[in-house]
């Protein structure tokens, strides 16, 4: 497979590049070896190039029209550059896009042909070694291992610090070009279960300001509940933890329902990272899955109840660990 990430483009005009995280330079210039003897004169009786191109063969499968992914003839391109943040270990492949299903909002179409993400925060050593909470940082990939997304959070320096692992924040979350495709917002709500009427929420939006969904928080006197909705508020799916949310050399299962909560379709497992990681860090693994034919939109909804779990249960301010291990 093609290594994209020894490719790179500068983010489009008007995108979001969070502080830190300076556009790459464009690639030089391709020049050829310097020994490179000069180009043949034509043989005698050469006819010169070919006509136009015909067009494709029959039977080769065109795209639909108004596609925005096609080249200058209207075909897909297939390797797009990659964009390498600075943040993000280097030699990562990124995701090839596949065309956009239709009613897809753009940048989603990323998860059109996958049942499974990765998430993997990143570790801080200033957090590591002073206890100073810094800005969180996630990269989303695919069972394959290619980077699909580049999560980063945006809250100021009070707000983490003061507020630790409860905080509202802003997640935005990048493809391979730098574009803002998903941001999710989380307001600030109590972080106790003894108060029903302020229970934790995230929204999701995709592009940004345009909701496609929400996680609320569902009051149970014993387990971590939660609720799927689309962009009308309307329920879709639970999600459903255990009754003791505590990590000890296994994975957390927190399962994926139907409304009635008779079927499990999926889950978001907290991942088992070793001793050291679990115990001086807060960077935590996660896996997501999910039906295949599964709606785009609820897909990146679940993506967002990831990160809302990953806060409640697994984020911690400093040497105190703010997990909620009992209800």
């Amino acid at each position: 497979m093609e290594n994209h990430s020894k490719q790179t483009e500068a983010p489009h005009p008007g995108t979001y590049m969070p502080a830190g995280y300076p556009p790459p330079y464009p690639p030089a210039a391709f020049q050829g070896p310097s020994d490179h003897a000069a180009y043949p004169i034509p043989q005698a009786g050469y006819q010169g190039p070919p006509g136009p191109y015909p067009g494709p063969q029959p039977g080769y499968p065109v795209p639909p029209g108004g596609y925005a992914g096609g080249g200058p003839s209207g075909f897909p391109v297939q390797n797009q550059p990659a964009y390498n943040h600075p943040g993000g270990p280097g030699g990562t492949p990124w995701m090839p896009a596949p065309p956009p299903p239709l009613n897809c909002p753009p940048g989603l179409e990323y998860l059109a042909q996958i049942d499974q993400l990765l998430v993997h925060q990143q570790i801080e050593l200033l957090e590591v070694l002073t206890g100073f909470e810094t800005n969180n940082k996630y990269e989303i990939k695919n069972s394959l291992g290619q980077r699909v997304y580049f999560a980063v959070e945006d809250t100021d320096c009070c707000t983490r610090n003061c507020c630790g692992a409860s905080r509202p924040f802003t997640l935005r979350i990048l493809d391979n070009l730098g574009r803002e495709v998903m941001t999710l917002e989380r307001p600030l709500r109590c972080s106790s279960c003894c108060f029903p009427c302020c229970l934790q929420e995230i929204e999701i939006q995709a592009p940004p300001g345009v909701p496609v969904g929400y996680v609320t928080q569902t009051w149970h006197p014993c387990l971590p509940k939660f609720t799927l909705q689309n962009e009308k508020k309307q329920d879709v799916l639970k999600v459903v933890g255990p009754c003791v949310v505590c990590s000890c050399c296994s994975d957390i299962d927190f399962e994926l329902k139907s409304l009635d909560e008779e079927s499990v379709v999926g889950k978001i497992s907290k991942q088992w990272s070793g001793f050291v990681r679990e115990a001086f860090t807060d960077a935590d693994n996660f896996g997501i899955q999910f039906p295949l034919d599964l709606d785009v939109k609820m897909k990146a909804v679940m993506l967002g109840a990831c990160f809302l779990i990953d806060f409640m249960f697994f984020e911690r301010t400093g040497n105190e660990e703010q997990r909620s291990g009992a209800w």
